[in-house]
């Protein structure tokens, strides 16, 4: 049985919750969690990967056990989310890792791969944006509009994303097969994000992702400069970022590897693991090597 470790790290004052597993000498692999879930989402995978890699898998703040700021405290946004996971790397002595990104993640990943490009070995994008032509407009107009012009006009339509609904659409939507997916994972995101205050963070948050594609021209400049080996894996039938933002990729990555997983939703994970676990270890193996080898099937 893998271990996997449930360890904290204070980061800039801050109390960072982290899952780790896998040898400590392996090349590391660090997975970034989407809205409104935490580390959690990886539970079944890290133990996938943790025999040939070391994972770690922090909890954004105002996410999971991670220290839930007060909104006039702490200036929620995606550089700030940047800064805090950029300080627990350099604090674990971590200078060279693969990404897995998805949803909020994505943000947070490509702004680490733009501030130390030299530092990332290879990408693995799960619905995780940096296109485009990877917003679902119908999911998508309420946070535009809370973000153009915060204010009671707008905000109710971007708080409704917070209600326990909202979260249970976001893994439920498009699966075909809703019984693999674990009740626990919806009612526990809207508990966490429900938490006292944590209403201020998120919608602090929504306002910023405005900020995101403004930055995807650097974002896909630096995939066309480095040539940084990447996987996308994504749910097809995702509704909030649909499947043309996994295209999108390969217009700056023509070797990018696309794979578009029918009756997979936006958590991907919880109801197709076994395929995406798979062509996860695959990609790595070629594009991270390490002197572990495969099993034999």
């Amino acid at each position: 049985m893998v271990e996997i470790r449930h360890q904290y790290a204070t980061v800039r004052g801050h109390r960072v919750f982290y899952r780790e597993a896998g040898p400590a000498d392996a090349p590391v692999l660090v997975l970034l969690h989407g809205f409104p879930t935490s580390s959690r989402m990886f539970r079944r995978l890290i133990p996938e990967l943790a025999d040939r890699y070391r994972v770690i898998a922090p909890d954004h703040l105002g996410f999971g056990r991670s220290d839930t700021p007060d909104a006039a405290e702490f200036p929620y946004s995606f550089d700030a989310l940047t800064d805090i996971t950029e300080a627990l790397l350099a604090g674990l002595g971590i200078t060279r890792y693969a990404l897995y990104v998805q949803d909020y993640g994505a943000p947070i990943g490509w702004r680490l791969a733009l501030r130390a490009p030299q530092a990332i070995t290879a990408v693995i994008t799960q619905n995780g944006n940096a296109y485009e032509e990877g917003f679902v407009p119908e999911f998508w107009a309420p946070v535009w509009a809370y973000a153009s012009a915060p204010g009671p006009a707008t905000e109710p339509g971007a708080r409704g994303a917070l209600d326990l609904e909202a979260i249970r659409w976001q893994y439920l939507h498009g699966v075909d097969r809703p019984e693999l997916v674990d009740p626990d994972t919806w009612t526990a995101d809207h508990h966490d994000v429900n938490r006292p205050g944590n209403d201020r963070a998120q919608l602090a948050l929504f306002r910023d992702y405005a900020t995101n594609p403004p930055l995807y021209p650097k974002v896909h400049a630096y995939f066309r400069e480095s040539r940084v080996p990447l996987l996308a894996v994504w749910g097809a039938e995702d509704a909030i970022f649909g499947p043309d933002g996994a295209r999108a990729f390969a217009k700056d990555l023509p070797e990018a590897e696309i794979h578009l997983v029918p009756g997979g939703g936006h958590f991907l994970l919880e109801s197709h693991l076994d395929e995406t676990a798979g062509r996860i270890r695959a990609f790595l193996a070629r594009a991270v090597p390490t002197d572990t080898p495969l099993p034999t099937p």
